[in-house]
Formats: structure tokens, sequence, C-alpha cells
């Protein structure tokens, strides 16, 4: 029987590339700080002339999976995180992008075969949102090591 397992020890080589929302930045831009926190203490590269790393700004998370799309078919990464907070308001406009970011973000994953982390937050309050993203505990951390251990485990499968 085989098992096939990530590591959170084998990120040398792993190459990643992150699409953060600027939309809702005080969450999102919280969320990429403990993200890259994450990759650096795990031994991915994440300085300025870093080769490993490369990070990608949209509007909103509506135009994240466009993106991921084009990181993740580039051919370039191992593994894409995604990175965005949708706050719910008192209009429906939640829903939609909800509903079209998880598809699409999805969609991408399976159609690459690149894992794509889904790191968008998705809260009826701001203040749940800056809980998530370091108040309380920081989920940018989580999705960092989510993409360490699906790029591990994606490499390792025949």
């Amino acid at each position: 029987m085989a098992v096939f397992e990530g590591r959170f020890t084998e990120a040398s080589g792993l190459r990643v590339g992150v699409v953060v929302a600027r939309f809702n930045d005080l969450v999102t831009g919280k969320l990429l700080s403990g993200c890259l926190d994450c990759l650096s203490r795990h031994g991915i590269d994440v300085g300025e002339q870093s080769t490993q790393l490369d990070v990608a700004w949209v509007p909103g998370s509506f135009e994240i999976p466009l993106v991921a799309q084009r990181l993740a078919s580039s051919g370039r990464y191992h593994v894409v995180i995604t990175l965005g907070a949708v706050i719910r308001g008192d209009t429906p406009h939640f829903d939609v992008v909800v509903s079209e970011v998880s598809k699409g973000v999805a969609a991408v994953s399976r159609s690459t075969g690149v894992p794509v982390i889904f790191g968008v937050l998705t809260t009826d309050t701001l203040q749940q949102a800056l809980e998530r993203a370091g108040i309380k505990s920081n989920l940018g951390w989580s999705y960092g090591l989510q993409a360490l251990e699906m790029g591990s485990l994606i490499k390792t499968l025949p």
C-alpha cells in the first residue's frame, strides 16, 4: 500500500504564487503578512529578490480566479494561494461574489492540476474578518501551511 502525504519541511525548490485582493486590504494585508511569515519560517525565500515567490494584487476577490488561472497555467508555480475578504453588506452582492470566487478558484485547481489554496474569508462583519486575520489568530498562516503541504504532496504523486 502506498501512502502519500505532503511535508511542511520540504519547501526547497517549491515555487509559490499568491493572489491578493486589494479590496478590504486592512484584512488582506494581514492575511498576506501571516502567510509570508509561515512560508518564510518553513524555508521559502520571501524577499524582494525571491525566485520562489511572486505576489499578484487584484482589485477585489471577484478578480482572483482569473489571475490564479494565469499563474497556475504558467507552469511556473507548484501551488497558488488566494487571499481575499468578502464581508456581508446590505445587498445580495456578497452572495454573488462569494459564489463566483469559490467556484472559480476550485475550477482553476481542477483544470490546471495545480493546487490553489482558498484563502478568501467570507464573514458577516468586519470584526469577524479582523479576528480571522490576526486579532485572535491569523488564517494567513494556515493558508501558507496548506500550500506547503499540497505543493509537497502533488510533487510526490505518481
